[in-house]
């Protein structure tokens, strides 16, 4: 698992030490390779095929892919389920109206406190990954329950009861995969592959290219240029709920009742 304080360092930092790490990496890649290639075995090294470039670099390049396509699919799965979080609460706050005035007033109660709740308290805990499905939302339980038990009289008022029952549900389905998604990031294996992968390609560059010093520090800046800016890039959405592209709350907070 990768360190929280990573992922929560502004994007500035975060920037220097994604291509302050990489230059490290790529400089010291450099000099070993050079101090290699001048002494008895430089002959074996030049000897080295500029075709061993191409299947190290396909295959870093599609673990490269996979690795994006989860961290961006984690953030448009939890976008996604903050939208559906809070379409189904303001459904709940508008098809109440047609319910006597007072379960109008006790569910938007319900509604605001369960908002309350989740931006002040469930939203912290999944920046630091600790939120879980043990914790039930009390608010959201309590407005399941009142809405379920509420005795109806007219046929648009039983109709309304179902659907405030059906959004509130949908609500928790929501919050469910809101709270799987903010505890997903890439994996420490995963990161380990990608720098063994890498510096195995960086050496691969030095070594084709052992012959000219010059030529190699080029060869192996423009790659490190690139490296350093993918793993910004995955650090940047790695965790949907923290760092720097976050999932924010404003959603519910737009749908969130006044007070009356």
């Amino acid at each position: 698992m990768t360190s929280s304080w990573l992922h929560n360092l502004p994007l500035w930092q975060m920037t220097l030490v994604a291509f302050g790490a990489t230059c490290l990496a790529a400089t010291a890649v450099h000099v070993v390779t050079s101090w290699l290639a001048a002494g008895p075995y430089r002959r074996s090294f030049m000897a080295v095929s500029p075709g061993l470039l191409s299947p190290i670099g396909v295959i870093f390049g599609l673990l490269i892919a996979f690795t994006a396509a989860q961290v961006w699919n984690d953030t448009a799965r939890a976008n996604v389920a903050v939208a559906t979080e809070a379409g189904a609460l303001r459904s709940v706050v508008v098809v109440s109206a047609v319910l006597p005035e007072e379960a109008q007033n006790q569910l938007r109660t319900l509604v605001r406190d369960y908002i309350e709740y989740t931006v002040n308290t469930e939203w912290p805990m999944m920046a630091q990954g600790a939120a879980t499905l043990k914790i039930s939302p009390p608010s959201l339980n309590k407005a399941l329950q009142f809405t379920l038990s509420l005795a109806v009289n007219t046929p648009g008022q039983q109709t309304a009861q179902r659907q405030v029952a059906t959004s509130l549900e949908q609500a928790l389905e929501a919050r469910r995969e809101r709270i799987l998604v903010s505890r997903s990031e890439v994996s420490g294996l995963k990161w380990a592959c990608l720098i063994f992968l890498a510096v195995s390609l960086l050496f691969a560059i030095a070594l084709v290219h052992c012959e000219n010093r010059l030529t190699s520090a080029v060869a192996i800046g423009l790659f490190s240029a690139g490296l350093a800016t993918t793993i910004l890039l995955i650090l940047s959405y790695d965790r949907p709920f923290s760092g720097v592209v976050t999932v924010t709350p404003e959603p519910l907070l737009q749908v969130m009742p006044a007070d009356r």
